[in-house]
């Protein structure tokens, strides 16, 4: 088969550039004699293994050849076993706009959809979280009228590797895939339901929250059932278990939120004792160690902000055998120590080596990043509220910080409550206190702007 190609163009305009027999360049390339051959005559399509020789005998950039290489894809037959290492390759390489171009042409012939759905996943699962979401996007767009289990995935994929630091951002690709949450696989929805609640934690949604977890709880006790006559062949990401305990934590957070302390312990007392759990296995007996500790510091803390002051020590001393848990203590006392009157010095000198948050890992890994970076958003203004009376200065300054903070992570609910505490406490900040805060203000109304223009879809 005739092929003009701009690859054997170059090769061949260097061959003879250098008089270079066929013998010498397969002696600097690598690649046979027999193979050259069939390329340069276009007989043969080239691999992506004989690519990288070509680029390297000639002296080229790994990915120089690159844009050539996508029209060597379809210069014979699409073969997914050419064009699946090539995908990969310029993943690694950081070439979006090749790998866009081949899925573009690709998908002109839907019969492909399931192999590029197949190369997204591995580029997931190897971190390379760019080039597969591009096509994750172009896979879910292909099926978009399918309402297919795939589809779904696609934008669960999509979801996940749209959530980082920005709270905002995090809310509005959660509120994209939650139409489609319930389309997955029930072993997938658990996992997905557990992300999606730790999004809408962070922008405090607690009526949502309360409800994804209430669904999180039906779908996991019916697979957990499920499981001991035999269940699904498909398994969540963590024992189904998990997310019942999990479940069952939520729902005590929310009904903490609410003040519904009776509420909250009645959910404590749930996944404190897991006696009910089949296995035996370590995961088990950590999850139910780790769960177990959850619900004695939170007896604790629901005592704490129910106004028993002699819980505080009783709090403080707990989990100063749990390292892990100090910072969402401390969180926590503050805000009690702000609505009772508290006086918590001693605790904030016990525990100054944890503030600000430093990450630390407990048995069942750390908290998720967003809660805590919303938390740690918290912990400042709540501080500087509890300080001002002792310390002005140093309560703008934290009020400040918290400020800061919380314009990084695009926290709006605790960008309002800073601003509105430096307002309250104006008169108190000095010139230089007064510069920032305008400095933060400015920062506010660019991003406030920017949003105006930004499209809420990633898509």
């Amino acid at each position: 088969m005739e092929v003009k190609n701009s690859i054997r163009e170059i090769l061949l305009k260097y061959m003879r550039a250098n008089d270079m027999s066929y013998a010498k360049f397969t002696e600097i390339s690598g690649i046979n004699s027999g193979s050259l051959s069939r390329i340069l005559q276009g007989s043969r399509p080239i691999s992506v293994k004989q690519l990288e020789l070509i680029t390297g005998a000639l002296g080229l950039a790994e990915d120089a050849l690159f844009g050539s290489y996508v029209e060597e894809c379809f210069a014979f037959f699409a073969s997914m076993r050419r064009i699946r290492p090539f995908i990969i390759k310029c993943a690694v390489l950081d070439r979006l706009d090749c790998i866009e171009r081949i899925v573009l042409r690709l998908l002109d012939n839907l019969s492909y959809v399931p192999a590029l759905f197949d190369v997204a996943e591995e580029l997931f699962a190897s971190k390379h979280h760019q080039a597969a979401a591009l096509l994750y996007d172009n896979v879910s767009k292909a099926e978009k009228f399918q309402h297919s289990e795939r589809l779904a995935f696609c934008r669960y994929r999509l979801f996940l590797v749209e959530l980082g630091t920005d709270l905002e951002s995090n809310y509005r690709a959660a509120m994209v895939f939650e139409d489609y949450v319930n389309r997955l696989h029930e072993a997938d929805q658990l996992e997905a339901l557990k992300r999606l609640i730790d999004v809408l934690v962070t922008v405090h949604k607690w009526k949502r929250v309360d409800e994804l977890a209430a669904e999180m709880l039906r779908i996991s006790q019916i697979q957990y059932d499920l499981q001991a006559v035999g269940g699904s062949e498909k398994q969540p990401e963590r024992p189904i278990y998990f997310y019942i305990l999990y479940a069952w934590l939520v729902r005590s957070a929310v009904c903490e939120e609410y003040k519904d302390y009776p509420g909250a312990l009645k959910y404590v007392s749930l996944y404190a004792e897991a006696e009910w759990i089949r296995e035996k296995d370590q995961s088990a007996a950590r999850y139910k160690k780790q769960f177990s500790e959850w619900a004695i510091a939170n007896g604790y803390l629901y005592r704490v902000m129910s106004g028993d002051a002699q819980a505080i020590d009783e709090y403080a001393d707990f989990v100063a055998d749990h390292p892990e848990e100090i910072f969402i203590a401390l969180s926590q006392i503050v805000q009690a120590a702000n609505q009772f009157g508290y006086d918590i010095d001693r605790i904030l000198e016990r525990f100054s080596d944890y503030f600000p948050f430093k990450e630390m890992a407990g048995e069942q890994g750390q908290y998720n990043v967003s809660v805590i970076s919303e938390k740690s958003a918290q912990f400042l203004s709540d501080l500087g509220v509890y300080t001002f009376k002792k310390n002005q200065g140093n309560a703008i300054n934290l009020i400040l910080e918290g400020l800061d903070f919380s314009v990084n992570i695009n926290s709006v609910r605790n960008v309002i409550t800073c601003m509105t505490l430096f307002e309250q406490y104006r008169d108190y900040a000095d010139q230089e206190a007064k510069k920032k805060f305008k400095k933060l203000a400015s920062e506010v109304h660019r991003i406030n702007a920017k949003k105006n223009v930004v499209p809420l879809s990633f898509v």
